[in-house]
């Protein structure tokens, strides 16, 4: 039996490991489909985002809603505002959305999910560990 440094074996281990490019591509948001129709705004694909960020659609719901200072529904896997809000608008507060309660402040990932530690909210990183207070805010969890 032959005996093999751990060198030797590491080398061999790492030859047959695949190449992988590391960038920060893993995670791009698909472009928000917001339109205006008459007195109100309707965000397409409402319900493909919400599922992209792996988050409940109440809770995402509640949180445009009150940071667009207005009334809505979800209908049919679509968001409907009232109000007349641009696709930028609506995309800057999804990205926002993602900043408070999806991306993990110390690594940046989006493996993420709401953990109740005691009486307070937690959102839990499966990718670093991190622990952090979610910020509680009217109307949403």
């Amino acid at each position: 039996m032959e005996e093999y440094s751990y060198e030797d074996l590491l080398e061999r281990a790492l030859k047959r490991l695949p190449s992988t490019k590391t960038h920060d591509a893993r995670f791009i948001l698909p472009e928000v489909k917001a339109f205006i129709e008459g007195k109100t705004t309707i965000f397409e694909n409402f319900d493909a985002i919400c599922g992209y960020v792996n988050r409940e659609a109440e809770h995402v719901i509640k949180f445009l809603l009150n940071e667009l200072g207005t009334a809505g529904k979800i209908e049919g896997g679509r968001a409907i505002f009232q109000g007349r809000f641009s696709k930028d608008e609506v995309k800057h507060q999804i990205q926002r959305y993602m900043d408070e309660y999806v991306l993990c402040w110390e690594c940046k990932k989006p493996d993420t999910h709401f953990v109740k530690m005691d009486r307070v909210w937690v959102l839990k990183c499966d990718a670093c560990g991190a622990i952090r207070s979610i910020i509680k805010r009217k109307g949403t969890r």
